[in-house]
């Protein structure tokens, strides 16, 4: 596991800065406008979305190493050629290289679902979305400060060759992604969709759907309000609060004797999440952010712990991509959503709409959390009527393999 959760940090670091490189370069190595870096960080962002439930089918299908040597490739190719690449051309790579990333986060969910026992789970899942966090606070900064150093495109080089060396020492780890019963129990067949992407794993992909776009809108949220104050500057400073309490936040969380409804800290977060536009400068900010942070990570590992319970080990991988174009959809779409209501009102407006967002989405997973019929939860061990929370692995009701 320690393993696993160093070389999966790696790669998740430089996949994380790979937006900011390709940003960087567009803009100082090609010496065009934001609005053309924001094209080609779309474009891997879109690609990133639809890749993920591809990915994960062909892990399922084909194997956890050919994927991984099929996408390390197509990486290599795809960073050797960047500061060769027009802009045009560039775009569509861009999209191909984000369709075909390393699958990082495809591989450790489902490997921490099989090499763990039920009473670890909770927390193996913490200390993964506590990775998260740490490859968003370290990526970005990273490469900004290397692109003051060297030139734009030697720094793509070096996010290139990390993703790569990620990508490789998955691939020579080859993680199990399936406990031992599980791969007898697999031998049945692949279980058709309709059987698994039921209510209760829609309810779980909203409501990671909806976390990211409490985060990204929050992002902007801080920069709108620090622009009016006249303190833009401290708009890092205000974001790595927020990321070291999320980190604090979930590694308290895995710990704790009992797990939390995955709906309950989602709307939680969202609570924690609209008082901070009562803040009017820099330092409260900060203490805002605390709050909401310390439930971020919780939240997210909660989610990746109900979607490897409902998944059955013959589609994990397809379950966890889909979790991921969740994610990204949540994140790509937050920013926009919460701009509008930063335009049509003042900043404050940014945190409450992305506050009601995470609200919104937290009552959605948890009124398709209770339409789940008993015949399907019987699928996945018996987690009673409660809802998502009982999708939380416990010792008492996990299902068998897991």
């Amino acid at each position: 596991m320690a393993s696993l959760l160093g070389v999966s940090l790696l790669a998740r670091v430089a996949i994380t800065a790979h937006v900011m490189a390709l940003t960087m370069y567009v803009v100082l190595g090609l010496d065009m406008s934001y609005a053309a870096a924001g094209g080609v960080a779309a474009a891997v962002t879109a690609g990133m979305a639809l890749g993920g439930p591809v990915l994960g089918r062909m892990i399922d299908s084909r194997g956890l190493r050919v994927v991984l040597l099929v996408t390390v490739v197509l990486q290599v190719v795809f960073w050797v050629s960047v500061p060769f690449l027009p802009y045009g051309i560039l775009l569509g790579a861009a999209f191909a290289a984000g369709l075909l990333m390393v699958p990082a986060s495809l591989v450790t969910r489902p490997a921490i679902a099989a090499m763990t026992t039920a009473g670890q789970r909770r927390a193996a899942f913490a200390l993964e979305s506590v990775q998260g966090e740490l490859s968003y606070v370290v990526g970005p900064p990273i490469v900004i400060l290397c692109t003051a150093k060297v030139s734009p495109g030697v720094v793509a080089w070096g996010v290139g060759a990390a993703i790569v060396a990620g990508g490789a020492g998955l691939a020579l780890l080859n993680p199990p992604l399936r406990a031992d019963d599980e791969v007898v129990a697999d031998a049945a067949g692949r279980p058709r969709r309709r059987e698994w992407l039921g209510p209760g794993m829609i309810a779980v992909l909203v409501m990671a759907f909806g976390a990211t776009m409490v985060f990204s809108g929050t992002d902007l949220a801080v920069v709108a309000t620090l622009e009016e104050a006249g303190q833009v500057s401290w708009a890092a400073v205000v974001v790595a609060v927020y990321g070291v309490a999320s980190i604090v936040g979930g590694l308290v969380y895995g710990v704790l004797p009992r797990p939390l409804p995955a709906w309950l800290l989602l709307g939680l977060l969202g609570l924690a999440t609209v008082p901070a536009g009562l803040a009017r400068d820099w330092r409260w900010l900060c203490v805002a952010g605390v709050g909401a942070g310390l439930l971020a990570a919780p939240t997210l590992s909660t989610v990746a712990g109900a979607v490897s319970r409902l998944a059955p080990a013959g589609v994990r991988g397809e379950a966890t991509g889909l979790q991921s174009s969740a994610l990204s959809a949540g994140s790509a779409l937050g920013s926009p959503i919460v701009g509008v209501a930063i335009n049509v009102s003042v900043p404050a407006g940014g945190f409450a709409a992305a506050g009601l967002a995470g609200l919104a989405a937290a009552l959605a997973g948890w009124l398709l959390s209770r339409r789940s019929p008993a015949r399907s939860w019987s699928l996945f061990g018996d987690v009673g009527r409660a809802g998502v929370s009982d999708l939380e692995p416990c010792e008492a009701r996990a299902r068998p393999g897991i």
